[in-house]
């Protein structure tokens, strides 16, 4: 799998249309149509433009160079959140053109606006500017010029990936491409953002703080990196070597990493995930195309190993609300759930997608809705699956009855298929907001997507904000 981005430059700021009252266009309206990657192809002059009705809320940011791996911070602002204007914190690493340059960066990201729309919107709100206007809006975070609060450490080397520990947030795990695994403590930067203001003056400049622990004991190195939700501090890391390294915390600054490493694929470990109800369990996935389970106490070879994919497995995603299901994703662009209950059987597969043409990138759950998953992928395409869902007959009828002048659905979507979000470039990962139902991030190589469409069943608020 590719997990780089070629020739990283500085992300610029695009224009997303004219003001208000800065001319007007004679060319008629078009019936709306949509566009299915892969299958339809824009002709000269043409460009896509997002639907702001099919988002209760999207917004779009960057932070200067392109970013790998991201995490949701888990916050004191409320566990449930349904009011505009959200607050949100995240953990991002950065991939710059030179070593020396990159950051991880801290962000408290504000005021993010929207409202609900209409599962079958009028024509007054899809003409309404001012829906536009709440869902067409880019902010941009880079060295504080849009006054968004920030705060920046020095990274020796790229940012493969960065994870935030469940349990105490301001401790974070990064894997560098230097090959060394470092965890770090942020509290003071997160405290400092929590106290100060939506809107600050004046760039972050790069601390140079030391890690609480910077390990090398890996062979190579890797992507794979994941907290335990049951113990606080364990952890497992995995490299391009196929070894898989246990952390386990002394105390609050120190951990014991086993330099004995679990050993059972035959190629890199791309991805790792701990069970959500087994405190000694967990998954791991890898470039030889298996899924690993593996149980701590039974020694360093896997439990159980299932040939998941014909190409590589590059990210899983071990469901918290049904703890039976993992899912995975696929090189080849497909991606499967399994039923763990079903391993003895032989055929654990429950649902096989191939609507995706280009390698997934990310894969994960939602913590609200336990049928619900999101999905990216190197064709530009975020999708949202709803494995609930089945095609209804007549129900299609009364939708397309409504929307006949609207909408000129494909017929051959999979009745799964909830949302696609479109718009980024090389997208790498995406999170669910634990906190905020609904609320999906993703980081792409022109930037961050922050977005919630309008038809995953939440608890919103009916009226502006």
């Amino acid at each position: 799998m590719v997990r780089s981005i070629k020739n990283p430059k500085k992300a610029k700021r695009k224009v997303k249309g004219s003001k208000k009252g800065e001319g007007s266009s004679s060319v008629p309206s078009l019936p709306t149509k949509v566009w299915q990657p892969g299958v339809d192809k824009l002709e000269e002059g043409e460009e896509l433009q997002c639907d702001p009705s099919a988002y209760n809320s999207l917004h779009a940011f960057h932070i200067g160079w392109p970013c790998l791996s991201f995490d949701v911070l888990h916050d004191s602002l409320g566990l449930v959140r349904t009011e505009f204007p959200h607050t949100v914190y995240c953990v991002v690493g950065t991939q710059a053109e030179k070593a020396s340059w990159n950051t991880i960066e801290i962000l408290k990201i504000s005021n993010i606006s929207g409202k609900r729309r209409e599962l079958v919107p009028s024509k007054s709100t899809a003409n309404d500017t001012d829906a536009e206007s709440d869902s067409d809006e880019e902010d941009e975070v880079q060295d504080g010029e849009s006054g968004a609060p920030v705060r920046k450490v020095v990274h020796e080397g790229c940012v493969n990936r960065i994870r935030a520990m469940p349990q105490t947030p301001h401790i974070c795990a990064s894997w560098a491409d230097t090959g060394h695994v470092q965890l770090w403590d942020f509290s003071s930067y997160l405290n400092a953002l929590a106290e100060s203001p939506t809107h600050t003056q004046g760039a972050s400049v790069p601390s140079n703080q030391t890690p609480l622990v910077k390990y090398g004991g890996h062979r190579d190195e890797g992507y794979a990196i994941d907290w335990s939700p049951l113990v606080a501090g364990r952890l497992v890391t995995g490299d391009c070597k196929n070894c898989i390294h246990l952390w386990e915390p002394i105390s609050g600054t120190t951990w014991n990493v086993d330099a004995n490493p679990f050993v059972g694929h035959t190629a890199s470990v791309e991805d790792l995930q701990w069970s959500p109800t087994e405190p000694h369990v967990f998954a791991s996935c890898s470039v030889d195309g298996n899924i690993a389970i593996w149980d701590t106490r039974l020694g360093k070879s896997p439990a159980a190993s299932i040939k998941a994919h014909k190409a590589d497995v590059n990210v899983i995603s071990w469901n918290r609300l049904a703890s039976c299901m993992l899912s995975s994703g696929s090189d080849d662009g497909t991606f499967s759930i399994r039923d763990l209950r079903l391993l003895k059987d032989g055929d654990s597969v429950v649902a096989h997608f191939e609507y995706h043409k280009h390698p997934i990138t990310s894969i994960e759950w939602s913590p609200h809705e336990a049928s619900t998953l999101a999905v990216s992928s190197s064709d530009n395409q975020l999708t949202i699956w709803d494995l609930s869902l089945e095609r209804d007959e007549e129900e299609e009828a009364e939708f397309k009855a409504k929307t006949r002048e609207q909408v000129n659905a494909p017929a051959d979507l999979p009745p799964q298929l909830l949302f696609v979000h479109q718009g980024q470039k090389d997208l790498k990962e995406l999170h669910w907001h634990s906190q905020i139902p609904g609320m999906v991030i993703s980081t792409a190589a022109d930037g961050f997507n922050i977005l919630m469409p309008s038809n995953i069943e939440n608890a919103l608020p009916a009226n502006d904000t």
